[in-house]
C-alpha cells in the first residue's frame, strides 16, 4: 500500500509515526550526559532514533521517567525503518541497597528496642 502514496506523504507518516513513539515511551537511555528516548523495548534490546542516536557502544543506563531499571552493556546491531537496533550483551537490574550477604530470616525482628 505504501508504494502507491507519494513519497512525501510517507515521510510524513513516518515522521508521526515516530512522534507518537517518543511521546508513548518514557524509557530513555543515559550514556553518560547525553540522553535518548527509546522507541521500542524487547528483551534483547531497544530501538533508538537514528537520526538522533549515534552508533552507542559499552555500557548505559536504562530509565524509566527517574526510576533506574537496569544498566545494559550494548552493541549496535542494525538499522532498520528510520531505527538505530541495539542488542544487550548484558542487562543487571539496577537495585536501590546494597545485596545482603547473608540470609535473613522472615520473622527476624527489625530493630531492637532499648531498657528505659
Amino acid at each position: 500500500m505504501s508504494d502507491f502514496l507519494p513519497k512525501e506523504v510517507r515521510e510524513g507518516l513516518e515522521a508521526a509515526r515516530k512522534a507518537d513513539l517518543r511521546k508513548k515511551s518514557r524509557l530513555r537511555i543515559h550514556a553518560g550526559d547525553e540522553v535518548y528516548p527509546v522507541l521500542r523495548f524487547w528483551d534483547g534490546g531497544f530501538a533508538l532514533d537514528a537520526e538522533n542516536a549515534p552508533h552507542l557502544r559499552g555500557l548505559v543506563d536504562l530509565y524509566h521517567g527517574g526510576v533506574h531499571l537496569y544498566q545494559c552493556l550494548i552493541v549496535a546491531s542494525s538499522e532498520e525503518d528510520g531505527e538505530m537496533l541495539f542488542e544487550f550483551k548484558r542487562n543487571t537490574a539496577a537495585v536501590d541497597k546494597a545485596p545482603l550477604d547473608f540470609h535473613r530470616d522472615e520473622n527476624a525482628p527489625i530493630a531492637l528496642l532499648g531498657r528505659s
